[in-house]
C-alpha cells in the first residue's frame, strides 16, 4: 500500500469520526472548560444554578460592601476551600468559596449548592 493511499485512509477515518462527534455531541451543552478538577467543577455548578441570597447577604450587598458583579467574579475565579466545606451534607452541600475581587477586597463566601437552586447564606470580608 502506497503512502498516499494511507493518507487517503487516515483523513477519511478521521473525517468520519469528526462528523460522528459533532452528531452526538450536537445540543447537549458540552463546553471544553479549561478547568476539569472538583474545583472547576463546583464552581461551574454554583454559577449555572439559579442564584439566592439570605437576608444576611442580602445586608451585606446593601450596604455596598459587595455588589453582584463582584460575587459572579468570585463564583468563576475564587477557590473553593474543601477542608471547611461540607460537600456531601444532605440534602445540600456547603462549600466556602474565598477569593480577591478585582478592586483588591478578599471575601470568603458561603455557599449552599443544591439541585436546582445555589443559595448564598454569608458574605465575609476577610481584610
Amino acid at each position: 500500500m502506497k503512502i498516499l493511499q494511507r493518507i487517503g485512509y487516515y483523513l477519511g477515518g478521521f473525517a468520519i469520526g469528526l462528523v460522528l462527534l459533532a452528531f452526538f455531541l450536537n445540543g447537549r451543552g458540552v463546553s471544553c472548560e479549561y478547568n476539569y478538577g472538583p474545583e472547576g467543577r463546583v464552581l461551574k455548578s454554583i454559577r449555572t444554578k439559579t442564584l439566592q441570597f439570605s437576608e444576611a447577604s442580602k445586608t451585606t450587598i446593601a450596604t455596598k460592601t459587595i455588589d453582584t458583579a463582584a460575587i459572579s467574579y468570585l463564583l468563576k475565579e475564587g477557590d473553593v476551600d474543601f477542608s471547611k466545606s461540607q460537600p456531601r451534607q444532605e440534602p445540600c452541600g456547603i462549600y466556602y468559596i474565598s477569593g480577591t475581587t478585582k478592586d483588591k477586597k478578599q471575601f470568603e463566601l458561603l455557599v449552599q449548592n443544591c439541585d436546582s437552586i445555589a443559595t448564598m447564606q454569608s458574605i465575609k470580608q476577610l481584610d
